[in-house]
């Protein structure tokens, strides 16, 4: 019987062998292909492959894309503007016909329409369509892209300067450590920009408009800080002398050295508290000297009203420099002033000249709003001193920050004087754990009533040491 050379068994092993072998090659090739396209970015969700391919990754993360798009529209209205303004004009034209043909219109009258209709609109837009910033692109890298914050929210060439980062000359790292300056303005001037844009809008070295209650109205609603400004701050012109400091305490100021345009009153002595007109409600009487020389000085029938000398005498010879955090003309400093002590009164204009009448007395106004992080440091003063302005009206969780902010520049051993707080009566548990969340030392707590349904607080309270 004749034998094959390849026995079947053999073969048959040898081409499981060949499937085994070819099968992981196929496998291999497979996973080495698939990491080639997912390396290629071709398995990235498509903003992915976008920046993938086009390298741009983050280069547009903060780029203000809504201000961009304002600006572009701001610019496409006034073109369709013009173009609606130049149709109509044509089809007037259209319609006379007949008396265009006998009217006998000059050419200085054409080119006063040209002027007036057609140039300045379009110059108009030309220079908005420009003052639009791109992002820039910093050295070869194009992920490295930088742009101006807020560049393009405003138009006013003011603002726009201001809001420019300012390079240090020659490349040099200036004495804070950084390569620029960025000059800052409230995160709410770009809800704000036709006000804060007509604030920023003068003539540079000239005099300033006569707009700080506008400055105010910006303050208040948190475009705070404000842009400095390159012009000259007006003055009352018939500016006086002040009075000396031994005089000045207690007297009312010349009324000559306030400018008056944007109060009701035009004279210290129409803000008396008994003029229904005076123009402001808060701190009624503060401007009655006689009145005022009564406060912390003298024994009152509430248990609310704590006297200098007793806080004082809490801790003698520590309270040296504090603040006044409320609405007034300066009395409780000009008291402490008198106790050796220096205190900075928080102030604003509420419908009268406090700021004006505090530096006139002598004494140190501080022109912030609630808005604002006190510009002091850490663990720097002896005393705050709060009263007349922060009641029951104020939203808990911004009276947190508050106190919090308070908190940070108390020095330990420091004291909170609360005065004549008042609230609700069925919201004084909430203002008290506010108060008490810190857990300072009681010195004094008191509670009195006000009519049937509010109350008043006073308290005085010791910032405990924090030793980590």
């Amino acid at each position: 019987m004749a034998k094959t050379c390849c026995p079947k068994p053999r073969l048959g092993r040898i081409i499981g062998w060949l499937q085994i072998i070819l099968g992981g090659l196929v496998i291999l090739v497979s996973l080495s292909s698939l990491f080639r396209f997912y390396s290629a970015g071709f398995f990235y969700h498509s903003e992915d492959i976008c920046r993938h391919f086009y390298a741009i990754k983050d280069s547009y993360v903060n780029f203000d894309v809504r201000a961009l798009t304002a600006r572009m529209d701001e610019v496409l209205n006034k073109m369709d503007s013009l173009q609606i303004k130049l149709e109509m004009a044509v089809q007037q034209m259209e319609r006379n016909k007949g008396d265009l043909r006998e009217s006998n219109i000059s050419k200085l009258e054409y080119k006063s329409y040209l002027e007036e209709e057609v140039i300045r609109p379009l110059y108009s837009a030309h220079i908005a369509l420009r003052q639009i910033r791109l992002p820039r692109i910093e050295g070869n890298d194009t992920s490295n892209v930088k742009e101006d914050p807020l560049i393009n929210t405003f138009v006013t060439e003011e603002i726009r300067k201001y809001i420019t980062p300012k390079d240090n000359r020659v490349g040099k790292v200036n004495i804070y450590g950084t390569g620029k300056i960025y000059n800052t303005i409230g995160h709410a001037c770009v809800s704000m920009t036709k006000e804060l844009q007509e604030y920023m809008d003068y003539d540079i070295g000239s005099y300033c408009k006569d707009d700080w209650n506008l400055a105010q109205k910006l303050m208040v609603n948190g475009c705070d800080p404000l842009p400095r400004r390159r012009c000259l701050t007006r003055a009352s012109k018939l500016y006086q002398r002040p009075y000396p400091i031994n005089e000045s305490l207690w007297k009312i100021p010349d009324g000559r050295n306030v400018r008056w345009s944007n109060y009701q009153c035009r004279n210290f002595e129409c803000l008396s508290s008994k003029n229904p007109k005076r123009g402001y409600s808060k701190c009624t009487g503060c401007f009655e000297m006689e009145k005022e020389r009564l406060k912390w000085v003298t024994n009152t029938s509430l248990p609310i009203d704590f006297l200098i000398k007793d806080v004082l005498a809490i801790k003698p010879g520590e309270i040296r420099i504090g603040l006044d955090f409320g609405v007034g003309t300066g009395t409780f400093a000009a008291r402490m002033r008198e106790q050796n002590v220096t205190i900075v009164s928080t102030a604003l204009n509420l419908g009268a000249p406090f700021n004006e009448m505090i530096a006139l007395r002598g004494l140190v106004p501080l022109y912030v709003t609630l808005n604002q992080r006190l510009p002091f440091f850490d663990n720097t003063l002896d005393l705050i001193h709060t009263t007349g302005f922060m009641d029951g009206w104020i939203d808990l969780q911004l009276l947190d920050f508050i106190l919090f902010d308070w908190d940070r520049i108390l020095r330990p051993g420091g004291l909170l004087w609360i005065d004549r707080f008042f609230c609700n009566r069925k919201d004084l548990d909430d203002y008290m754990y506010m108060f008490l969340q810190f857990r300072y030392k009681k010195h004094k707590w008191a509670i009195s009533p006000k009519s049937k349904d509010e109350v008043y607080l006073s308290a005085l309270l010791e910032k405990p040491p924090r030793a980590l």
